[in-house]
């Protein structure tokens, strides 16, 4: 079986929306009263803002009712909605642009495959939404990565056999997800974080369509 789909994921991958997540939420826990690392913030990677939440509260020691936790889930949201209502094509990553036209002009469906709620918006500022032909983000499919739920949605939607697909991640969580679903799985970021995945590299700029084809 050949490739017939490409599944993006977008934070890191095509555009670099993790310093404003990590601006937002250190935000959030300053104004708790405590702080967190870079490195701590490296878990957060790939995983639903719940989850995030409840990870910096257990760093900060405190502790909240569901309640409460929802005004701050939110309240992140709002000062993250407000950075990425900023962004311009310009922070679109290097090597995107060239990769997403080589595939569109050589018919390779195009899909994404976020736990972003904001992905449309993000997509939309940055001008990458006319190369996507399916969109599933966290607001059509609740199941966190590495539940393969995110990427199946999306070659339901693209109406191709997931086993044709090739899943492009940052996270380990989402190598892990495109592995779940019977996808070639492509790392983008360090080898030590990303192994189990059939290919990294540190950036898009190192990936054509004959290197995704060679994966079949």
């Amino acid at each position: 079986m050949g490739l017939e789909a490409c599944l993006f994921d977008l934070d890191g991958v095509l555009v670099d929306t993790a310093k404003y997540h990590y601006l937002a939420w250190k935000q959030l826990a300053n104004s708790l009263g405590f702080d967190f690392s870079e490195e701590e913030n490296e878990q957060l990677k790939g995983i639903s803002r719940v989850e995030s939440l409840r990870k910096i509260l257990a760093w900060g020691g405190v502790d909240f009712p569901q309640e409460r936790q929802d005004e701050l889930a939110a309240l992140k949201n709002g000062w993250y909605v407000e950075m990425i209502s900023e962004m311009t094509a310009n922070e679109v990553l290097p090597g995107s642009i060239k990769l997403l036209e080589e595939l569109k002009s050589n018919h390779i469906k195009i899909g994404l495959g976020s736990a972003s709620k904001n992905a449309k918006l993000i997509l939309d500022n940055t001008g990458l939404i006319p190369y996507f032909d399916a969109l599933v983000d966290g607001n059509i499919v609740n199941k966190s990565k590495p539940d393969p739920a995110v990427f199946l949605k999306g070659a339901e939607l693209l109406n191709v056999d997931p086993k044709s697909c090739v899943v492009f991640e940052d996270a380990s969580a989402g190598v892990e997800a495109a592995l779940r679903a019977e996808m070639k799985a492509i790392g983008i970021g360090a080898e030590k974080d990303l192994g189990k995945a059939h290919l990294v590299v540190s950036d898009l700029t190192h990936i054509d369509l004959k290197t995704i084809q060679n994966l079949f």
